[in-house]
């Protein structure tokens, strides 16, 4: 396996996902408060090796380069984070279309009912490999521990 971690970053939550990239498959995909970063990573390291972390340039990225560094979980590469949110919203609907009432409407104007920083997160990643992700009908973008 060569697994990546990727992290769209912020100041009170963020978007976290673990994926095998030698299968081009999502294995898991959480937004976690910022106290639970560090623990879903270092649980993920210990269930999955990984070889990279990924993390977008934008709000709190040096805080978290520097936090990833002092608990030892490298080597971590900053990737370009502009336009993630707008892109992670086209992402969820592809995702999760739309049902056929909401489906009527442009989807521009559909605002995702969920935290979308999982997904930014995927974006991130889809953009550093250049390609789309698989993963399993049972991932779930949502925020962790479950709530």
């Amino acid at each position: 396996m060569n697994n990546i971690i990727a992290i769209d970053p912020g100041t009170k939550k963020c978007g976290l996902l673990i994926a095998d990239i030698s299968r081009s498959h999502l294995i898991d995909a959480k937004v976690v408060t910022k106290d639970e970063v560090i623990n879903l990573i270092v649980q993920w390291s210990n269930q999955y090796s990984f070889q990279l972390i990924i993390i977008g340039n934008g709000t709190n990225s040096k805080y978290w380069v520097e936090k990833l560094e002092k608990n030892k979980l490298s080597p971590i590469e900053l990737v370009e984070e502009k336009g993630t949110t707008l892109r992670a919203r086209t992402r969820y609907w592809e995702i999760y279309p739309p049902g056929f009432f909401l489906s009527l409407i442009p989807k521009g104007m559909l605002l995702p009912p969920k935290n979308l920083d999982s997904i930014a997160a995927l974006v991130l990643l889809e953009d550093y490999l250049q390609k789309k992700l698989s993963f399993s009908d049972n991932l779930s973008f949502k925020i962790w521990p479950e709530q």
